[in-house]
């Protein structure tokens, strides 16, 4: 194997990926407008939904409780009438309509248990399933301050001391900046090594490489090394402009550190990218292929949810998967401040499971060019 050969031959990668803008797009799309995305658009608290209230009671139980919907939960309420509440929610303006019934205040006095009625527009799950809590809450408050002519704060048996080590404001934000980031780096190396091999297939150049005096082990070396510059490039520069500037995330653990096993995770993901090319005949199939790959590597990874409430089988299979290790040591540097010390185990895993896609990726690959 000669470094010359690997070099130029990683050099005209390059190029031609220079030379494919949906792929330089997908790129900085990835790494900028996604992360952004996922750490901004869906929060993890009721935030500005709107509200509507039909009140048939006019009463002042009635105006207290349509008061109590404040920014920055809810909307300013909009009053409407019976009529409009199924012609409004129809059309999307409400995700909650809050119906009040007639003689309200009077039954409340009397001891009687009205019903209020919440439509809830499910189809926004984000704000739906917690509203109707926030909801509830607050009219259980307004009421029983009215019936006891005072707001009642009991005090708890057991006082509980909240502490929140790692994201004192508990901002989802911060969570999903990095887990989309190392979902970035998974898919877009896959992608782009499967890419230049299948692009060298379709454009008929794999013969002109096999009269060249190069071995496969180089080539596919150039391949790895030069799809895994990209994404490590783009991956430290998201880090750094993107999730610490942009968006304010502080890093608590070593950069350096991070970067080192981020380039083990791109060693085995290239090396998988390699391997699923070879599998696939034609750019379609690749992409139907990484649907069933990426999808479970994604989910059952432990960056969506975490690894421990899935079912020990599914925990001991993912063992095998890289990103598996990678979120693991991306979420204790990053989060944490974990040193090497506490994060050497995953690097070692990251090390071995990069030479068996390698190995099984080069046998592969040398029968893929006869």
């Amino acid at each position: 194997m000669r470094a010359a050969n690997i070099l130029q031959l990683g050099v005209k990668e390059l190029r031609g990926l220079g030379r494919d803008p949906i792929l330089l797009v997908l790129i900085i799309y990835a790494f900028t407008l996604a992360i952004y995305t996922a750490a901004t658009a869906m929060p993890e608290t009721l935030n500005k939904a709107a509200i509507a209230i039909v009140d048939e009671d006019q009463s002042p139980v009635s105006a207290s409780i349509a008061s109590a919907f404040q920014e920055p939960y809810f909307t300013k309420p909009q009053m409407i009438t019976p009529s409009q509440m199924d012609e409004r929610m129809d059309a999307g303006l409400d995700t909650f309509a809050l119906d009040i019934p007639p003689d309200f205040q009077r039954d409340l006095l009397a001891g009687r248990a009205p019903a209020v009625q919440l439509n809830v527009d499910a189809t926004r799950m984000s704000q739906a399933f917690s509203g109707a809590g926030y909801i509830q809450s607050i009219v259980s408050s307004e009421v029983s301050e009215f019936l006891n002519r005072y707001r009642s704060n009991p005090e708890p048996p057991v006082a509980l001391a909240l502490r929140a080590r790692f994201n004192p404001e508990l901002n989802g934000g911060w969570f999903g900046a990095i887990t989309n980031v190392v979902s970035s780096i998974t898919m877009l190396s896959i992608v782009l090594t499967g890419a230049a091999l299948i692009r060298e297939r379709e454009h008929g150049t794999v013969e002109h490489l096999l009269v060249m005096p190069v071995t496969p082990l180089e080539i596919m070396v150039s391949k790895i090394w030069s799809m895994g510059l990209v994404v490590f490039l783009a991956s430290g520069f998201s880090l750094i402009f993107v999730i610490k500037g942009l968006l304010s995330v502080p890093i608590e653990g070593s950069l350096a550190l991070f970067m080192a096993g981020t380039a083990l995770h791109l060693f085995a993901t290239t090396s998988l990218g390699i391997l699923l090319a070879t599998i696939a005949g034609s750019m379609p199939q690749f992409g139907l292929l990484l649907m069933l790959v990426l999808l479970p590597l994604q989910v059952l990874s432990g960056g969506a949810t975490p690894r421990e409430s899935m079912p020990e089988i599914i925990q001991t299979i993912m063992l095998a998967a890289p990103n598996t290790h990678f979120v693991i040591l991306a979420q204790s540097v990053l989060f944490r401040g974990a040193g090497f010390a506490t994060v050497w185990p995953q690097l070692l895993a990251l090390f071995v499971i990069a030479l068996v896609f390698f190995a099984v990726s080069l046998r592969r690959f040398r029968a893929f060019l006869k």
